[in-house]
Parts: C-alpha cells; structure tokens; sequence
C-alpha cells in the first residue's frame, strides 16, 4: 500500500479521532516537499553545479532549479545572479513516493542512526532535516560521486501546531528520536 493510500485510509481516520478534529478537513497533511542544496563553489566550479543538479534530479524524480544569488557579496566572491545552489520542489504523487522512500529506505542508511530529532519543528508544523550525505538514497551510486554533499529536505504541513505536524509525520513511519 502506497503512503498517499495509508494516508487517505488509515492515517486521516486515525489523526481525526487522536487531536479531536470535528472535520475532515482539519487533519494535518504534507502539502510539499522541498530538497535544497547550497553550493558555495558553484561560483567558480561549474562541474559541481550539475553534477549536483544531476544528483538531485535523480534523488526526486524531477528536474532540480538552479537557485541564484540575490545580492553581491565580495566576501564570498559572489555576484548577483550566480548560481550558487539548487532546489527540487515535490508535490503530489512524487511528493509521496520521495517520502516513502526517505522513511523507509534512505533514513535507515544513515550512519549510527537513532531516529529524527523532534526539536526540528519550525513552529507551524513544518519539519527540517538536514542530511550531511546523498549516498543515504539508494539511486546514488558510490562510483558516480565526486564529492560528498549534504542536503536540507523540508516537509511542509497543513498542521497548525508542532505537535499536529509531529503526529502527522510519526503516523507515517518518521522515526523520532525517543529522548
């Protein structure tokens, strides 16, 4: 059974009895995913920039948007409108398929995992995580890697609380750290 239909099933049922909703319409559900990688040698390193275009398009199933600079920063050598990163945003079926994936096969490969920290809430029900590596997913192969990269993947709720994203989430198989 697929994540959207254990959600339509069983998780929506679920959720509007344990936070006593009256309505349907009131249980939290995941409106998108987000993957965003920063890539600060995209500015002088283009190979990075689609070799990491490449990765992402091949961890979600869609075609990765280059971010560019908003501003000039001397600092960091950038200049407006460089390519300095890039972003995938999922909604719908692709959305619950990368989620399935993330839960069920990507988070177990991470090293010495021990569960999602549930500190990681925004406030609105929003969860971030940040993964230091992309060879957690299973389409990336060793080989192919030139360099190892991290991520932030952000899973967008309807919730209206922490606590509301918290249920959502740990109903589908998100493995929270116990304290």
């Amino acid at each position: 059974m697929s994540l959207k239909t254990r959600y339509r099933e069983t998780i929506r049922p679920k959720l509007l009895k344990d936070l006593g909703l009256k309505n349907v319409h009131q249980v939290p559900k995941v409106q998108k995913v987000t993957l965003n990688r920063g890539l600060g040698e995209a500015a002088t390193n283009s190979k990075a920039l689609e070799a990491s275009l490449k990765e992402m398009a091949t961890i979600s199933g869609q075609k990765a948007l280059v971010t560019r600079a908003k501003k000039a920063i001397a600092t960091f050598k950038i200049r407006q409108g460089m390519p300095i990163g890039c972003s995938v945003t999922l909604r719908g079926d692709r959305m619950y398929a990368f989620l399935e994936r993330f839960i069920n096969l990507a988070l177990p490969r991470i090293r010495d995992f021990r569960g999602v920290s549930p500190k990681s809430f925004d406030g609105r029900g929003n969860y971030t995580i940040g993964v230091k590596e992309q060879l957690i997913f299973p389409e990336i192969t060793f080989d192919k890697v030139d360099t190892i990269r991290g991520m932030d993947i952000t899973i967008v709720t309807s919730a209206s609380s922490d606590e509301q994203g918290k249920a959502l989430l740990s109903e589908m198989g998100m493995p929270f750290r116990k304290k």
